[in-house]
């Protein structure tokens, strides 16, 4: 067995784009960074069972988030879970139009780019979207991610009175930021819920010595 793990052979055009464009050292200056905030909208909560129903997401760069260019995108379904309906509102087959799964992975990636993609429960989301890329025999996503509910918590003092919780829903930082959830439960509104909730993370991260990419990562 060798170390490496083999890279499948004949990756298609727009996979070896994307993989192309983490040749290139980040800048260390955060405000060159260009951030991805995303949601999935699923039939339920297992990677291999169920399928992603639409992805919304919105770019940050100098803690701006740019609402000219969103993405916001929905799969066409063999599986539904009518038991989820009630949480995102998508039918089978509903008044949208709909993209294959491997077209959406593409638009995606074309998307994404080697941007730093944020998200809430970013396991779940990053979870999800490896999984659908697996399928059709893609490697794994290559951004560095980062997670609203974990970096939440380096906002928080520490002090023996009060522990911090060990998870936090997007709702309780909505309503601690005091961000609107008129759109909570689209893939894009809950991306937009989540990109607000980062910056106003960020600001007060920053009032912090040693503010860097390097500490939100840890």
């Amino acid at each position: 067995m060798g170390l490496f793990k083999k890279t499948p052979k004949n990756l298609p055009d727009f996979w070896k784009s994307y993989e192309n464009l983490f040749k290139e050292t980040q800048s260390k200056n955060f405000d060159d960074l260009v951030f991805v905030v995303l949601d999935t909208e699923t039939t339920g909560f297992s990677f291999e069972e169920d399928r992603i129903l639409s992805i919304g997401a919105v770019k940050i760069k100098k803690e701006i988030i740019s609402v000219q260019d969103v993405f916001d995108i929905y799969l066409e379904q063999e599986k539904f879970n009518k038991e989820t309906v009630h949480v995102h509102g998508l039918l089978k087959n509903g008044q949208r139009d709909c993209i294959s799964e491997i077209s959406a992975m593409q638009k995606f990636l074309e998307y994404v780019g080697n941007a730093i993609i944020v998200a809430h429960h970013a396991g779940f989301d990053m979870g999800m979207l490896n999984t659908a890329l697996e399928r059709h025999g893609l490697p794994k996503l290559k951004n560095t991610v980062l997670d609203t509910g974990v970096i939440y918590k380096k906002t928080l003092i520490k002090s023996y009175l009060v522990q911090p919780k060990s998870n936090y829903s997007l709702d309780e930082l909505a309503e601690k930021f005091s961000i609107s959830r008129k759109d909570r439960h689209t893939a894009l509104g809950d991306a937009y819920i989540t990109a607000v909730a980062f910056l106003k993370i960020i600001s007060r991260l920053k009032e912090k010595k040693n503010f860097s990419l390097k500490s939100l990562l840890r």
